[in-house]
């Protein structure tokens, strides 16, 4: 996993709201994005996101990740 981009990509997800526009704004296919945030959870042990089938939010986890996240990119 190329950690930087998954950064990227996490981040782009949290700002964006979703999966599908993150993947569209990066231009890359949504399952894609998705393998790239579920490599990135099972690398830190936490859940970053709450999916459900209408929206995607931050854990508190993810919240905290998202600020660390910034400073780095």
């Amino acid at each position: 996993m190329d950690r930087f981009q998954a950064l990227q990509v996490f981040v782009t997800v949290a700002e964006t709201g979703g999966f599908a526009v993150a993947g569209r704004t990066l231009t890359m296919s949504p399952p894609s994005v998705t393998r790239i945030i579920s490599a990135l959870e099972d690398h830190l042990g936490t859940a970053l996101f709450v999916r459900t089938t209408r929206s995607v939010g931050l854990t508190e986890a993810g919240e905290r990740f998202l600020e660390d996240s910034r400073r780095v990119l």
